[in-house]
C-alpha cells in the first residue's frame, strides 16, 4: 500500500487511528480492510482494475480538491455523490511502520471504475467495465472481505480467526523433541482475545515473548543445561504483511527446557515484560487500558503492576 507521491495530506485524509485488519494482493490488485470495516484498494490496485497506469490514479488523487476542478475529477466526484458517499476525500492515509500508506475507499473505487468503463475512452474500458460489473454484482465490501478473509462480524471473531489460521500453519512444523514459543503461549493469546484485543499483523505477542525468552536463554547459558535450540519453519497467513518473508525461522527449544520456560513466563514475562508490552498496544489502540488491566489480572499480576 506504500506510495511515495509528494501530495499534501490533509488531516481528514490522514487517520492514525485506523489499522489494517486484513490485506492481500490478488493478480496484482492490492486490497484490504481497515479496522473500522472500511474496504479499500491500493492506488496501484485501482489503476490495474481500471486498465490505466498508476500515475493516472496518483494525479487524480492529487487534483481531487483543486479549484476549479478538472473534468475528470469533477465527474468522478459526481459519481461518488451519486452513491450517497463523501466526495471530499479521494484516499485515506495511515501510518504503517513509520511510512505513510495510501488507500482508496470503496465509493471512490467504484466511481473511478465507472468513469473509466463508461465515461471516457482512456485506458482499457473493457477491463474497467468487467471489473465494475463484478464489483457491482457482488458488492464492493463483500468482494474485498471474501478475497482477504475478513470477518465483518467484529474484531473479536477476526482475532479468533487470525489466531486459528496461524495455529493451522505452524502446529505441525515444530520438530519432535522441541517446543515453540508460539504454541506454548496459546493461553496468553486466548486471554487477550477474550478481552477484545485486536490481535493481528501489528499485535503478535509471541514475538515479544520470543525476544525476551531468547535473551534470557543466552544470558543464563541454558543451552549447556538443556541442549542447543534449533530453527524451525513458521509461516504467517497470506493476508498478514509478514507473509511476504515466509517462511520465518524462529527458534524451537528442547522439550527438556519446557518447565524452565513455563516458570520464566509466569515469574518474569507476565509480571515484568507483559505490562510494558501492553502499554505500547494501548497507544496503538490494539487493546483498551481497562481490557489490558483485566488481562493482567487474569494472569495474576498484582494491582500495583496494572496499567494506568
Amino acid at each position: 500500500m506504500k506510495n511515495t507521491t509528494p501530495e499534501v495530506i490533509t488531516p481528514a485524509q490522514l487517520n492514525l487511528e485506523l489499522q489494517v485488519a486484513a490485506e492481500k494482493e490478488i493478480d496484482g490488485v492490492g486490497m484490504g480492510v481497515f479496522s473500522d470495516g472500511t474496504s479499500f484498494l491500493t492506488m496501484r490496485g485501482l489503476a490495474r482494475m481500471c486498465g490505466v497506469d498508476n500515475a493516472s490514479i496518483v494525479r487524480m488523487t492529487a487534483n481531487w480538491n483543486e479549484k476549479p476542478l478538472k473534468p475528470r475529477e469533477a465527474k468522478i466526484r459526481e459519481l461518488v455523490r451519486a452513491q450517497n458517499a463523501d466526495d471530499t476525500i479521494a484516499f485515506i492515509a495511515t501510518m504503517k511502520n513509520g511510512v505513510v500508506h495510501h488507500a482508496v475507499p470503496d465509493a471512490v473505487c467504484m466511481a473511478t471504475l465507472e468513469y473509466y468503463a463508461f465515461e471516457t475512452k482512456q485506458g482499457d474500458s473493457e477491463r474497467a467495465a468487467k471489473n465494475y460489473r463484478t464489483l457491482a454484482r457482488k458488492g464492493f465490501n463483500d468482494f474485498v472481505y471474501a478475497q482477504v478473509g475478513y470477518n465483518p462480524s467484529g474484531s473479536y471473531d477476526i482475532a479468533w480467526q487470525q489466531f486459528h489460521d496461524r495455529v493451522s500453519l505452524s502446529h505441525h512444523t515444530v520438530p519432535d523433541g522441541y517446543f515453540s514459543v508460539f504454541k506454548e503461549i496459546s493461553d496468553i493469546f486466548v486471554t487477550l482475545i477474550r478481552q477484545k484485543a485486536s490481535l493481528g499483523p501489528s499485535f503478535i505477542p509471541d514475538i515479544s515473548v520470543g525476544l525476551a525468552w531468547g535473551k534470557y536463554w543466552r544470558a543464563e547459558s541454558l543451552d549447556i543445561l538443556y541442549g542447543e535450540r534449533i530453527k524451525y519453519e513458521h509461516n504467517y497467513p497470506l493476508y498478514f504483511p509478514q507473509s511476504a518473508s515466509n517462511p520465518q525461522s524462529p527458534y524451537a527449544y528442547p522439550d527438556d527446557a519446557l518447565g524452565e520456560f513455563r516458570k520464566w513466563v509466569r515469574v518474569h514475562y507476565l509480571k515484568k515484560n507483559l505490562p510494558a508490552y501492553l502499554e505500547t498496544k494501548i497507544k496503538n489502540q490494539g487493546i483498551t487500558a481497562p481490557a489490558a488491566n483485566r488481562a493482567l489480572e487474569a494472569f495474576g499480576v498484582k494491582p500495583q503492576k496494572l496499567l494506568k
